[in-house]
């Protein structure tokens, strides 16, 4: 599948903005079934590239003196569908089962997770996934960034977010490696396309293997994979600090087209406003 991506995301003040530095893990790169066939960042502010713990591509945007507004737009074209090759994993394994405070298990998850392990299968993965969803619908709204699995799983609301945290949990508490993925997804009817998150999971003598349990699938041909980390805050597109800028409005849009075959163009635009000190 041949697709085109823009991301963009917009901040405007109510005051002037006098210093920010973000964090931009906006870069895929080959592998897992993708080939990046270009890709470029333009952003209002200088930029420097280096490469994370987890081998992602990270630029970092600093914005110094009066500003109103911040722009930053990802945009190019990658090719997905390719044949998935065997996986290396540079860390070791066991950094993957490290507990963070988006990714702890409590009791009522590791209770849950017990009867469905070992994990050694891709259909133990699946056969995890299912009962995830079962058990935590997908509800738009119902969570936030700050939202830890074992809140998500209490309520039995969550996102792709919640989901792959919560999967992650699972893992983990099973003794498998587990980590989170950002990328996006495009369907040919528009359900769940913007940015969008997915779990990897490792399985002896397969590699890593990406689960989507919002979507009840894994991950195929119609996701693009940006970045992974341990959860969320690891491999979340843009975040970043500011000093001044008053009230925050931030607008974000998210537009992927297929540029052969039958699949028609899709936008998504959002719109958050939120106030800082």
């Amino acid at each position: 599948m041949q697709l085109s991506i823009q991301h963009t995301t917009q901040y405007s003040y109510s005051q002037p903005l006098n210093y920010s530095i973000q964090q931009l893990r906006l870069t895929p790169q080959d592998g897992f079934g993708q080939r990046v066939k270009s890709w470029a960042i333009s952003v209002n502010g200088q930029l420097s590239q280096h490469l994370d713990t987890y081998g992602n591509v990270v630029h970092t945007m600093v914005l110094d003196g009066n500003h109103s507004e911040i722009k930053l737009i990802a945009k190019g074209e990658v090719e997905t569908g390719l044949p998935m090759v065997a996986n290396q994993e540079r860390l070791p394994l066991t950094i993957f089962l490290r507990n963070t405070a988006l990714t702890e298990v409590d009791a009522q998850i590791r209770d849950f997770a017990a009867p469905l392990g070992p994990l050694k299968t891709i259909a133990a993965l699946e056969k995890l996934s299912a009962a995830i969803i079962e058990r935590v619908p997908y509800v738009k709204g119902a969570t936030g960034v700050y939202t830890t699995a074992t809140q998500a799983f209490e309520a039995s609301t969550g996102v792709c977010q919640d989901h792959a945290h919560i999967f992650i949990a699972c893992c983990r508490s099973l003794g498998v490696p587990a980590r989170y993925v950002s990328g996006y997804l495009f369907t040919d009817d528009g359900h769940l396309l913007e940015s969008h998150a997915w779990a990897d999971a490792w399985i002896n003598d397969i590699g890593w293997v990406s689960v989507d349990v919002s979507n009840r699938c894994l991950a195929d041909a119609a996701h693009v994979r940006l970045a992974t980390g341990l959860d969320y805050h690891g491999a979340c597109p843009v975040s970043g600090v500011r000093v001044g800028g008053g009230m925050e409005t931030m607008n974000v849009g998210v537009n992927v087209w297929q540029l052969s075959g039958e699949g028609k163009s899709r936008d998504i635009k959002k719109q958050i406003e939120q106030v800082q000190q």
